[in-house]
């Protein structure tokens, strides 16, 4: 049995991470309520935006923009989204494991896979098992800079336009709610003939069924073939932006969540901690007690 010096020092020890974790837990806290608005602030723009480009291919179905044709898959790109740092509960591990999967399946099916990642985490995983790296950002800070974000999707884009891959996929986390946050793995490029959303399936106000309700009349400056290809292109990067927004927002959220759990383990520690010291000392007590008894009674 540990002695009362011992256990001190290891109550000491485990305050001053509980300390840690707790101040962890609020900062976290405090970005997630950020990070949530600002995803929350995204979403209605990257909603209208894939209606727009809805009404714009129904209303010119003869022009078929490279993003919409579908190919025979040789070789496909995947950018994987994660976290800079950890202590997020198990939301890398669990995109990484998802990411992994996906990696065999290719692997099985003779598809070469090229690779991109945003994040260390990301870019840890894809360096360690010898992917094809064709790009990467890192420490992306809690706001995402997309002047930063572009270039990383472009390397993608521009193989994707040169026939180098067939298909490009988005692996990241998709925020649920603050205790749920799921990994997917979407398909970005070729776009689907609805423009799907991957993350939110469902639109209360709108759905992909509704566009072919109404005929929709538009007058282009200067064509119809250039402003189309202009808004695939920036719904593209909308797609991309909102895997980071949302990918932030899980981040901050798990962390939140595995703080706040290492603080009340840290407490549930400290009480038998507490419990083991209080025992020990009455047995110490009562020993020197009986000690001075004994030592009466001899003499």
């Amino acid at each position: 049995m540990p002695g009362i010096k011992e256990i001190r020092s290891k109550i000491k020890s485990v305050q001053s991470t509980s300390k840690i974790t707790r101040a962890m837990e609020m900062v976290a806290a405090s970005k997630m309520r950020k990070a949530q608005d600002r995803m929350k602030i995204f979403r209605p723009y990257a909603s209208n935006m894939r209606r727009i480009a809805i009404h714009l291919m129904q209303g010119n179905p003869e022009y078929s923009h490279p993003y919409l044709i579908e190919r025979k898959i040789s070789a496909v790109g995947i950018i994987l989204v994660s976290t800079d740092k950890g202590l997020c509960g198990g939301m890398n591990t669990n995109i990484s494991r998802l990411v992994l999967s996906k990696l065999k399946e290719f692997n099985k099916d003779n598809i070469e896979v090229y690779t991109s990642a945003f994040g260390q985490k990301s870019l840890n995983l894809l360096t360690r098992i010898g992917s094809n790296l064709l790009s990467q950002e890192t420490q992306l800070g809690d706001v995402p800079d997309i002047s930063r974000l572009l270039p990383v999707m472009d390397v993608q884009l521009k193989a994707y336009m040169e026939g180098k891959i067939d298909s490009l996929y988005v692996a990241s986390t998709r925020f649920v709610n603050t205790m749920r946050q799921e990994p997917i793995f979407s398909r970005f490029l070729p776009l689907s003939v609805n423009l799907d959303d991957p993350y939110h399936k469902i639109d209360k106000d709108y759905t992909s069924d509704n566009a072919n309700v109404y005929n929709w009349d538009y007058i282009y400056e200067p064509d119809a073939k250039s402003v189309i290809d202009n808004l695939l292109d920036r719904y593209v990067d909308c797609l991309l932006y909102q895997a980071i927004v949302e990918n932030m927002a899980s981040e901050q959220s798990a962390r939140m969540v595995a703080m706040k759990a290492a603080s009340d383990n840290a407490k549930r520690v400290i009480d038998d901690l507490q419990m083991i010291y209080n025992k020990n000392r009455q047995t110490a007590i009562t020993k020197e007690i009986s000690e001075i008894v004994s030592g009466a009674s001899a003499v």
